[in-house]
């Protein structure tokens, strides 16, 4: 079996991107906002923001109270949206519950949506225009790639309809020209509907959703899940996908979790920004 490791093509993704920013006459800027101090988008944040500065990128992160109103959050964004050394703007969720997510991602400014989630670049995605693309399906697509997995004509399967994950996956599926299906909580028979796969592709964050036995062998299979299950003897979360561990002896091709789809989603935010920076500023080679 083929393992789908991540981290090779995330270091793929930033050298491509170490040659961009090395023609660029200016550095992009990555502002996170973070409202709250949820364990884990503390933990998430730290990580972007560490990558983003050892890339080369300048980032900051805005930490508001988890008491922050939406109105006070909105006219931030409205600051951030008008700020010309701001190229990237990503709000961490989950958000509070006073603050609606899509209410914030409307107002963020598509120019400068590097999470691919505002209404705009999801629309332009399904439309398969140019658009700045969700991070995680991005990421999906690019371990594809790197690893020669062919998509024309193959049927695929994505368990989970997220606005996060499984539509823009879906659209981004179809423009390669592959089948698909958008399977969920509601499907019919999902074992059955899986076993069709030639790509079985895990999104809901259920641990051992997808059994052996709903894994048509030879087929392959990505786990986006990341699930905390407790913690090791150092106080560092165990991590497990949506993807039962004896999948591996079915499947010709496999990504692990962790180690997997997880990084891709960090390196294709940095490639939003730099994407972002470029389509905005200009390029010295004329690519924006």
């Amino acid at each position: 079996m083929l393992e789908l490791s991540g981290p090779p093509v995330a270091e793929a993704v930033y050298q491509e991107l170490q040659v961009q920013l090395s023609k660029l006459p200016y550095v992009p800027h990555l502002r996170v906002v973070r409202l709250g101090e949820d364990p884990a988008s503390v933990s998430y944040v730290r990580l972007k923001d560490r990558q983003a500065k050892k890339l080369g990128l300048s980032s900051q992160v805005d930490v508001f109270p988890e008491s922050t109103p939406q109105d006070e959050l909105l006219a931030h964004i409205a600051r951030l949206n008008a700020d010309l050394e701001v190229d990237g703007i990503l709000v961490q969720s989950p958000v509070p519950k006073q603050v609606d997510f899509n209410t914030v991602l409307e107002a963020i400014s598509p120019l400068k949506d590097v999470d691919g989630l505002t209404p705009t670049n999801a629309g332009r995605l399904w439309m398969g225009l140019e658009a700045l693309e969700s991070c995680t399906p991005a990421g999906v697509m690019r371990i594809l790639k790197h690893y020669q997995i062919p998509l024309a004509g193959k049927e695929v399967v994505i368990v989970g309809r997220s606005n996060l994950v499984g539509k823009p996956l879906a659209a981004l599926m179809l423009r390669e020209n592959a089948t698909v299906t958008l399977a969920h909580s509601r499907t019919r028979d999902l074992p059955d509907v899986c076993r069709r796969a030639d790509v079985l592709v895990a999104a809901v964050g259920k641990v051992g959703l997808i059994t052996r036995d709903m894994v048509r062998p030879g087929a392959v299979v990505v786990d986006v899940g990341i699930n905390r299950v407790g913690q090791n003897e150092k106080g560092r979360d165990i991590l497990v996908g949506d993807v039962a561990p004896d999948v591996s002896e079915v499947a010709s091709a496999l990504t692990p979790v962790p180690g997997g789809v997880g990084p891709m989603t960090v390196a294709m935010l940095l490639h939003n920004t730099v994407k972002a920076a470029i389509r905005r500023r200009g390029s010295p080679l004329g690519g924006g």
